[in-house]
């Protein structure tokens, strides 16, 4: 579909500036860009592609001031990057969507399918599992007996959901990711042999989560692992049993949380961040990439390193390590003297 800029403006609410007329019809990044493409400026770090660019219309932010001429059509938003979310997600939802139950796929007599649903090649779907409207299932993925999937999910290709787990309304859960494995439980007993403890329990994802490729999320060895609403989780993630993961946090690709552990809500997890056990993390916390979290984190703030600690403090502790070659030879000299 082809936009004129003015059209764009009025759906994200900016104002344009430039040849308001100037027509679009695909995306690129703004050191790509082409004509006929939309791109978007929110990181001060590609300004310079911005006055070189062949894209025809940029997003900027309201307050971003050129310091060169732009030959680009600009639209003025509160926030590009937001602006631009906002008109993939409209592009995506305009994409036809896929229904109908492919024939190789094998439904439990007793499973509950919805409206308007795409069930794709070789999927399993066991007894008593209900699956809600409009929810898509790619190919090869497996639902056992019980579980229980809200309307307009999407499961791309080998997504595995175990016995009696729960999945929310319009979830994404990408290629790969294992939901309702069991947890880690393990007791050796006399003569040292580790037994296996049994994990009784499901997990719980609510609405709007999004799990990201060869994620597992553990069931709970009693009540319930639970993924909270909005919750975003990347890539190559581990949660273990019993843990709660609250609302619209974010974890990235590598975060590892160990068991019966609570991350609070809009949280910020980066790259590896390892998580101990049996303890609680406040709200509004931001860890640095590979913190090594051992106790509880009772105040929100942005922390770093193992064990994590405030990160103001923690990048001048590690300043000072680098320099510390030097001050002991200097300490060492002073002794001799």
């Amino acid at each position: 579909m082809e936009f004129t800029a003015q059209q764009l403006a009025d759906i994200l609410g900016g104002t344009v500036e430039g040849d308001a007329s100037v027509r679009v019809s695909d995306y690129a990044k703004i050191e790509e860009g082409r004509p006929g493409t939309l791109s978007f400026l929110s990181n001060p770090k590609y300004e310079q592609y911005l006055y070189e660019t062949a894209a025809d219309i940029v997003l900027v932010n309201n307050d971003f001031k050129p310091t060169k001429p732009v030959r680009a059509t600009l639209i003025r938003v509160p926030n590009a990057y937001l602006a631009l979310a906002t008109l993939l997600q409209l592009a995506e939802q305009n994409k036809p969507q896929k229904t109908g139950i492919d024939p190789t796929a094998q439904i439990a007599a007793t499973a509950t399918i919805g409206n308007n649903c795409y069930i794709g090649p070789f999927v399993y779907i066991g007894e008593h599992a209900t699956i809600g409207d409009n929810t898509q299932i790619y190919s090869h993925c497996a639902i056992n007996e019980n579980v229980k999937i809200g309307n307009g999910t999407l499961l791309y290709n080998q997504v595995t959901i175990y016995h009696h787990c729960q999945v929310g309304n319009n979830c994404i859960i990408h290629a790969g990711s294992v939901i309702g494995a069991d947890g880690f439980g393990f007791e050796p007993d006399a003569k040292g042999v580790n037994q296996k403890l049994p994990q009784i329990g499901n997990v719980i994802i609510e609405d709007d989560v999004e799990i990201g490729a060869n994620t597992t999320v553990d069931r709970a060895m009693m009540g319930s692992t639970i993924i909270r609403r909005n919750a975003k989780i990347d890539n190559l993630v581990q949660v273990a049993h019993n843990v709660e993961i609250g609302e619209s946090t974010f974890m990235c690709a590598q975060v590892g949380v160990a068991g019966s552990t609570k991350v609070g809500g809009h949280c910020i997890l980066a790259g590896q961040v390892g998580v101990a056990g049996h303890i609680e993390i406040a709200d509004n916390c931001v860890f640095g990439a590979q913190t090594g979290i051992a106790g509880s984190v009772r105040k929100a703030g942005m922390y770093q390193g193992s064990p994590a600690i405030d990160a103001m403090n923690w990048r001048r502790s590690s300043v000072g390590f680098k320099q510390l070659p030097d001050i002991m030879k200097r300490l060492q000299e002073l002794e001799k003297k």
